[in-house]
């Protein structure tokens, strides 16, 4: 009995000290006052900017979930009218970018269009002549291989090889890159023409289709042979002249070959075919030189007739221009309708296929002969075109080849600079591109043995052509 008393006595003691904590602890928070504590104006407005922020924060989310209720309650249709207004912009953009660089493209067209209008009227003219600076001499390249006078050659239309030929009746391809030879068709002795692949007389002329698949050469025994240039294998022998073939010439674009003579003809053939197709006649003395172009017409330098021709083909037609005073020993076409001469008489003169007289004429364009018993102008054995530029070359025996500016619409040539060369000039060529000029040299003239040159060397020297940094600009004669 007296064991549940104690107990019971012990637990309404800890009721008792839990009431006393419980009364003590709502006494402090009462100010250790027995009534509620009134509270001061700052800390009521704490409170109730608490509770606002509290109810800003409910408002805050209810709206996020108000959102959430109507992106999830989307409809199909409205899915689908967003999704489409999405691929729209997208293809508005696309469009629009789609027209840029249509717009770009179609400028460009246009300018290459208009370039090629303006080449095949003869009109263009692209003015590069002034960015042209003089190479330095130490950048100036022999390439030696002949025995003999190098009197022709050409640079294949991707610029990575030449072809040159000489009086030692050897033909050599070179790689302009490193200069090596990458074959040799040597030349045989006079009697062997039946058994010898290759020509036993002076290599006079040689020409490459703009393809680069064949190699056109002619000797002074009167043949024109035909090679596969990628492999210098020979192809076909033409016969027909009557005298030395002393200029070749392919069509631009085609397999058309055309040939000149000594025999003052001018012959055309189909390579492809190995066919012969016609001669024609008018020059009145050997013709020295040949160049064409694109269209079906040729024009040839007539020695000492002292006329240049164009010959017409398909119309068999031929014009007829006079201008120098002496023999006219070379001839190329700087466009369509412009071609650059030179002759014995010292003078480089431009011309144009509508006018029968000279546009511009530079007298005296390498200087007079200072040699006691030698009287006159220098000769110019060579002259080369930059193809629809406003650049041109010239090439004598002075010990230098001259480059020459022409002016607007070809009516004037100012001398830009010159570049030193010992030997005569016989044949000058510009690559494709501009990059480069190749001249081949010799101790004789390419079309004679009158003196010669002791201290030359025979050979091909590259010369790089470089350019100042401006924006090349293209006008219409």
């Amino acid at each position: 009995m007296s064991f549940f008393i104690k107990k019971k006595s012990a637990s309404m003691a800890a009721g008792k000290g839990e009431k006393s904590a419980a009364g003590k602890r709502k006494a402090d928070n009462q100010g250790g006052k027995g009534r509620p504590q009134k509270l001061n104006k700052r800390q009521s407005e704490e409170i109730s900017s608490e509770s606002e922020n509290e109810n800003d924060d409910a408002q805050v989310r209810k709206q996020k979930e108000v959102e959430g209720d109507e992106e999830i309650e989307e409809t199909p249709q409205e899915k689908k009218l967003r999704l489409a207004k999405l691929y729209l912009e997208q293809l508005r953009e696309e469009e629009e970018k789609k027209a840029e660089d249509e717009e770009f493209e179609s400028d460009l067209i246009a300018g290459r269009l208009q370039e090629d209008v303006l080449e095949q009227k003869g009109k263009l003219q692209r003015l590069i002549a002034e960015e042209l600076i003089a190479p330095d001499p130490a950048e100036i390249r022999l390439l030696r291989g002949h025995k003999l006078s190098v009197t022709c050659l050409v640079i294949t239309p991707d610029e990575k090889h030449i072809f040159s030929a000489s009086k030692d009746c050897s033909i050599i391809k070179w790689e302009v890159e490193s200069g090596r030879k990458v074959q040799k068709i040597a030349g045989g002795r006079k009697g062997t023409e039946e058994r010898h692949v290759g020509h036993t007389g002076h290599v006079l002329c040689m020409a490459i289709s703009s393809d680069g698949k064949y190699l056109a050469t002619g000797d002074t025994n009167k043949l024109i042979m035909i090679w596969e240039a990628a492999t210098c294998k020979h192809l076909y022998r033409f016969t027909g002249h009557r005298d030395a073939v002393s200029g070749l010439a392919f069509r631009r674009g085609t397999h058309d070959l055309y040939s000149a003579s000594h025999d003052r003809s001018v012959k055309v053939w189909n390579v492809d075919e190995n066919a012969y197709v016609e001669t024609l006649f008018g020059h009145q003395d050997a013709i020295t030189g040949l160049d064409c172009l694109g269209r079906e017409r040729c024009v040839t330098a007539g020695g000492r007739d002292r006329t240049l021709r164009v010959w017409k083909i398909a119309e068999e037609t031929q014009l007829v221009f006079n201008g120098h005073e002496s023999s006219i020993d070379c001839i190329q076409l700087i466009n369509e309708e412009h071609m650059v001469s030179g002759g014995d008489d010292g003078c480089v003169s431009v011309w144009s296929v509508n006018r029968k007289k000279p546009l511009t004429t530079v007298k005296r364009a390498h200087g007079l002969h200072g040699d006691a018993g030698l009287e006159g102008p220098y000769w110019v054995s060579s002259v080369a075109a930059l193809h629809n530029s406003d650049t041109v070359a010239s090439g004598s025996h002075n010990g230098s080849v001259q480059l020459w500016k022409c002016g607007p619409g070809f009516r004037g040539l100012e001398p830009l600079f010159s570049i030193p060369l010992n030997g005569f000039v016989n044949s000058l060529k510009f690559s494709n591109t501009g990059k480069f000029l190749v001249a081949g040299v010799g101790q004789e003239h390419r079309l004679g043995r009158w003196w010669r040159m002791k201290e030359a060397k025979n050979g091909l020297y590259i010369i790089p052509l470089r350019r100042q940094n401006k924006e090349t600009m293209t006008t219409e004669q």
